[in-house]
């Protein structure tokens, strides 16, 4: 696979890589083995995984370290700290305190059987501590060699520009794709670009919507996380799905898949991008993989745009956006 760069002098990785966090129960019943599978075939086309602390929490990681075991030095690995949940409890809290820094990186480097980690982001901005704190922490694990890059998640303008001032940020993870494009509003696309950070699209098929496969909410198992969605809720869904329906339709004409479609729209949006689907399923991997053969033309470009133009989602896309983008 193609790879682009994290940041201006930053490591190349894969231009679509593998999020895991659906591997642990988040979008119903888990399949260890299944899972195993997806990572190994990942590995074996691109080197890009992402887990996180909390994906379980703390299991997403222990089966990504199982599964990196022997091949870790083919994996660019990125996982994240932050969001601190405790195991049965449904509340979060948001953390990046020194002393979560450090706590942090020891259980992750545990837990996923490593040395270091490549790419180490904060989950989400903890509004009771500076940034410039948080960021000179993680600065410290990179010169203490237990992390290689640092990374922000749904962070604003302005705060990427404080941590930027502290250490260079290699990248930001934040939902974009065609349902969810508030970055260009909000100005943190061209902050990263000013900066030159690479922005790492998470949730580019808006967790699933966008593959077309999904008609009903009732299509999900009772314990999927995507009820709780107001896009995947009452009349939103509906809407959503026309939005599909006409993406579809293109991808239908172009003898693609409405999820490769919507991935090369994301990789169309600018070199310094990279994307991150999740997915549990080796088909559905090799599926999303393909995206980045496909190269869009201005005419397929501009037919994606009036198919699915800006704001054309319905809903938030989480119930409590109190944490997106501080």
């Amino acid at each position: 696979m193609k790879q682009r760069k994290l940041g201006r002098n930053g490591p190349s990785v894969s231009e679509i890589g593998l999020g895991c966090m659906g591997m642990v129960g988040w979008y119903g019943t888990g399949d260890d083995a299944e899972s195993m599978r997806t990572i190994h075939r990942a590995i074996e086309l691109g080197n890009l995984l992402d887990t996180a602390e909390m994906y379980g929490p703390y299991t997403n990681e222990e089966l990504v370290g199982r599964a990196i075991a022997d091949r870790r030095d083919k994996v660019f690995l990125c996982t994240k700290f932050g969001i601190v949940r405790e195991p049965g409890a449904k509340a979060v809290k948001y953390d990046g305190s020194v002393a979560n820094v450090n706590r942090s990186i020891e259980g992750s480097l545990k837990r996923l059987g490593v040395d270091h980690v490549d790419l180490y982001y904060l989950h989400r901005v903890d509004p009771t501590t500076p940034i410039e704190d948080t960021v000179g922490a993680m600065a410290a694990l990179v010169k203490a060699g237990k992390v290689r890059y640092i990374g922000l998640s749904e962070a604003s303008a302005e705060t990427i520009k404080r941590a930027y001032a502290v250490y260079p940020i290699a990248a930001v993870q934040s939902e974009y794709s065609l349902f969810s494009r508030d970055l260009e509003e909000t100005g943190v696309i061209a902050m990263l670009r000013e900066l030159g950070v690479s922005l790492v699209s998470y949730s580019p098929l808006g967790r699933g919507l966008l593959s077309g496969d999904i008609r009903s909410p009732k299509d999900l198992e009772p314990t999927d996380v995507r009820h709780n969605h107001p896009r995947w809720q009452g009349e939103n869904f509906q809407k959503n799905l026309d939005v599909v329906d006409r993406v579809k339709a293109i991808a239908d004409d172009m003898g693609a898949t409405p999820s490769q479609v919507a991935l090369a729209w994301v990789l169309a949006q600018g070199d310094d991008i990279v994307t991150i689907p999740g997915t549990k399923r080796v088909a559905r991997l090799e599926e999303n993989i393909k995206a980045a053969d496909i190269k869009l033309a201005p005419a397929q470009l501009a037919s994606i745009e009036a198919a699915a133009p800006k704001g054309a989602a319905s809903g938030n896309r989480y119930g409590d956006m109190s944490a997106v983008n501080r």
